[in-house]
């Protein structure tokens, strides 16, 4: 049974202190050769319990015999004291030779066996606890990559339908369009890896996403683009702001030809981040299935999962325009 350096400073401490209390008498102060012995016996049953019969029976819920080999521990430490730790240290007196009973046998052993052998339930409890969060963290970091993997092709399928449109008809807006798409891949695929990206990052490829985006409006409508107050010490999840802005442009020419509106507003109050994204539309069926692509699921996914408590999503459908609220507490980008 291997037991790290820490466990043994930890056990060690905790062991010395009980010790201390333990040999603690106000009429006969100061150190006893039979104190020690009697403790002995009473660490050496705690770590039977400990390291021997709860990993084999109690953590596997095996308690009728966990119960019954600690009853057994308990008497072999009573029988012991009595017949040979009393006839050493107490020969010939009183003590050696009178049992005190059962019940005042278990009330001297029991209490300090209890503590002792409850100092590695609590060791093994902070480290069932530690690799619990581990796992969390590393089942989080999973799905967290996953949601993300979703992006790019999410991204990509929707930009090349209208590449296609654009290079059937022979468009010279043809190769802009490549050439943002390729920007925008290129942050997505290789500056995108680190779970946060300075905000000031962010905001530039939401400026290239909107332009290219506005391409497929032409003159059919306005975009406004408006951020102030932005700090660039902030860091940000990225590729979270982009999945609303690229749901308004859906939204909006799902069901309408002309007249479209997008405004998209960022700004900061402290350490938080506020993001507008408000459209118009018109309803019809092909909206229906905007709202149930994987881009609003996966980004509600991604927020929960890196801004618990730390951002409010408010998504509202009102005559005839969608608006989507986002406030964010950003952290800072490390000086190191």
């Amino acid at each position: 049974m291997s037991i790290s350096k820490r466990e043994l400073v930890f056990q060690f401490v905790l062991l010395v202190l009980v010790f201390l209390f333990y040999s603690f008498d106000r009429e006969k102060p100061g150190f006893h050769i039979h104190q020690l012995a009697f403790f002995s016996t009473y660490v050496f049953a705690a770590a039977i319990i400990g390291y021997w019969l709860m990993p084999r029976f109690l953590y596997k819920r095996n308690y009728w015999k966990f119960f019954a080999f600690v009853f057994g521990v308990i008497a072999i430490v009573i029988l012991l004291e009595e017949l040979v730790l009393e006839q050493i240290f107490f020969a010939g007196t009183k003590r050696a030779k009178s049992f005190p009973g059962v019940f005042f046998s278990l009330l001297g052993v029991l209490p300090v066996i209890t503590i002792l052998s409850g100092f590695k339930f609590g060791w093994d409890a902070l480290q069932k606890q530690e690799q619990i969060e581990a796992l969390k963290s590393t089942v989080q970091e999973s799905e967290l990559q996953f949601l993300r993997s979703q992006i790019n092709p999410h991204f990509l399928f929707n930009n090349l339908n209208n590449l296609y449109s654009y290079a059937l008809e022979g468009s010279p807006k043809t190769p802009e369009i490549i050439l943002e798409i390729s920007g925008l891949l290129r942050y997505m695929l290789y500056e995108c890896k680190e779970k946060f990206v300075p905000l000031q990052k962010e905001i530039e490829q939401l400026h290239n996403f909107i332009k290219l985006s506005k391409l497929q409006i032409e003159n059919r409508g306005t975009v406004l683009f408006d951020t102030y107050d932005i700090e660039n010490r902030y860091k940000i999840a990225p590729l979270i702001l982009i999945v609303f802005i690229e749901n308004a442009f859906k939204h909006s020419q799902a069901g309408q030809s002309e007249n479209i509106k997008i405004d998209v507003m960022l700004h900061m109050k402290n350490n938080t981040l506020h993001f507008n994204c408000s459209n118009n539309y018109e309803a019809t069926e092909s909206l229906s299935k905007v709202n149930a692509g994987i881009g609003l699921k996966n980004v509600q996914k991604r927020l929960q999962l890196l801004y618990p408590n730390r951002h409010h999503l408010e998504i509202k459908e009102h005559n005839k325009r969608y608006e989507v609220k986002l406030s964010v507490e950003l952290s800072k980008i490390s000086s190191s």
